[in-house]
């Protein structure tokens, strides 16, 4: 569909979604909340941790999605965390 409209406008499209670092800045805004205080929980490196860390986030891999925990040292970046599960990661959020 993009090339559709490149070709009749003679101009190229702007994607945003994930990994646009343009769609979590814009994110981040809304929720009023900061990169330095945030964290990107992913299950796929190459959307989810790619999008958290090129918004300055650190960023937690959660392994039950389609990014396995061998797969991570494919990829020339890295998660701030790797984790098992989401569960794993509520008490880091509510201290318990």
């Amino acid at each position: 569909m993009a090339a559709l409209i490149s070709t009749a406008t003679g101009r190229n499209p702007y994607f945003i979604g994930k990994p646009n670092p343009l769609m979590m800045r814009s994110a981040l805004n809304r929720i009023e909340a900061h990169s330095e205080t945030t964290v990107m929980i992913g299950d796929r490196m190459d959307t989810d941790i790619i999008s958290g860390l090129e918004a300055g986030m650190r960023t937690i891999l959660v392994s039950t999605g389609s990014t396995r925990p061998d797969h991570v040292e494919r990829f020339p970046y890295r998660p701030t965390m790797v984790v098992n599960s989401i569960a794993d990661v509520v008490p880091m959020v509510t201290g318990a």
